[in-house]
């Protein structure tokens, strides 16, 4: 039902980005960067790659949340950052006009549905940035598209109004979003989730043995975040049921939900 991932034209891009703009929303920083040749290149599920600091802290890995115009400039990338660790509260203390290294768009996006389908979006957190140029690109192909929105409160619950305007059916689940998973299953021919480990795992299992086909943004520790030290081990099946250990950052993170290895995972 769904077709193969786009296939990028040319690779990631390694260069100067400008901070054009920041915003504070809830628990989230939203920055707008100028970043020549990462937007243009950006699917659904890609990621930015961003040098924090002065060295001496790895990569961190941020969703595209947003590709457009701005500020005259044709492809504006947003990504979404909660301020946890040092390096996230140093990108999110960033001001406009400071300047920074990226990488991207980074990794194997989202597969799309060849036809109109009925598809769920389970969003929780600051993962749910990974949702919603998904969102965009289905209803563009005639998709009907619901939306599981959750966070831990209120202000861990990415851009509600937003994203009723640009979906319409939006249940926003504040803490555990089991229920309103369970509650906008039924009938939906794909699922895409973006959240915790735990969010994922219950949305796979809700779907095995169905023929709902369900992919899952996984997020996981990286430090190159383009392969070379394969530092972010995802445990995948084959199609034989046999175990083996990819790369989060190139194999993934988009995977699907049946593929990957739950109990090696924890």
């Amino acid at each position: 039902m769904t077709a193969p991932a786009s296939v990028q034209v040319s690779g990631p891009v390694h260069g100067p980005a400008e901070v054009l703009a920041v915003k504070t929303v809830g628990a989230f920083h939203h920055l707008s960067l100028v970043a020549p040749g990462v937007g243009e290149r950006s699917r659904p599920g890609s990621f930015l790659a961003v040098s924090v600091g002065d060295g001496h802290l790895a990569r961190r890995p941020f969703w595209i949340h947003r590709v457009g115009p701005m500020g005259g400039h044709r492809a504006v990338v947003e990504i979404v950052v909660e301020p946890r660790g040092p390096g996230s509260r140093a990108l999110a203390a960033l001001p406009a006009g400071a300047h920074l290294e990226v990488t991207g768009p980074l990794g194997r996006p989202f597969a799309l549905p060849r036809e109109p389908a009925r598809c769920l979006l389970v969003a929780e957190g600051y993962a749910a940035a990974a949702l919603t140029t998904l969102a965009e690109r289905l209803r563009e192909r005639g998709c009907e598209v619901r939306l599981v929105l959750g966070g831990a409160d209120d202000s861990h619950v990415l851009e509600p109004l937003a994203a009723r305007r640009s979906v319409g059916q939006v249940e926003v689940a504040v803490g555990d979003l089991t229920a309103a998973v369970l509650h906008s299953l039924p009938g939906a021919d794909a699922v895409y989730v973006a959240g915790s480990d735990a969010t994922h795992r219950f949305v796979a299992e809700a779907v095995a043995g169905s023929e709902v086909i369900c992919q899952l943004a996984l997020e996981r520790p990286m430090t190159c975040a383009t392969g070379l030290c394969r530092g972010c081990p995802v445990p995948v099946l084959d199609d034989h049921g046999d175990a083996h250990v990819v790369r989060g950052c190139v194999d993934g993170p988009v995977f699907r939900a049946g593929r990957v290895d739950w109990a090696a995972l924890a």
